[in-house]
């Protein structure tokens, strides 16, 4: 799969476009926003991947679509191109699978096969994805995937706001109650 930035031609090596200290800046107004956390899990070509995310976000509802933002600089961001994957939302009990994806191991996480990509046990909610899209994002890739199945329990979410974890109450998540 090849991927385009808007004008339709293969992306090139992203050069550094801020300053470090507005980079810096710009990082932490962006922090301010709260995000769930996620781990993107997939089979690359030698073993089984997981990256901790929080830029991850709906798109659409017919076709159901959703969208990860991958770092360029991760090891397993070239490997995604073109593959199934699962996004799993994160418990408030599951901080220390996030740490584990996010390069600090601890230890070995529970996997569940799946006839579209492996994911992880007892997550938040999960959504198995076939590969739809890869658009240039500049320094990541914005991957959007058709989901094939999802489901979710109930529990407290894991959030992340001011460069540190928080939780979300289940109390104030519902939004399956608005339908």
């Amino acid at each position: 799969m090849m991927i385009a930035n808007p004008q339709g031609h293969a992306a090139p090596d992203v050069p550094a476009r801020a300053s470090a200290p507005r980079a810096h800046h710009f990082r932490g107004s962006l922090g301010r926003f709260a995000t769930g956390v996620a781990i993107v899990t997939f089979d690359g070509v030698t073993k089984r991947h997981g990256i901790t995310v929080n830029s991850f976000t709906s798109v659409s509802m017919d076709p159901p679509l959703v969208l990860v933002s991958i770092a360029r600089s991760t090891k397993a961001h070239n490997e995604l191109a073109g593959r199934p994957f699962t996004v799993n939302i994160l418990g408030a009990e599951q901080q220390q699978l996030a740490m584990h994806f996010a390069g600090k191991p601890g230890p070995e996480p529970l996997w569940v096969e799946s006839e579209t990509a492996p994911r992880l046990s007892n997550v938040l909610a999960y959504f198995e994805c076939r590969p739809w899209a890869a658009y240039d994002g500049g320094d990541h890739t914005l991957y959007l995937g058709e989901v094939a199945d999802f489901n979710y329990r109930n529990g407290d979410a894991l959030a992340f706001a001011n460069s540190r974890f928080t939780i979300i109450p289940e109390s104030q998540l519902g939004m399956e109650d608005l339908l």
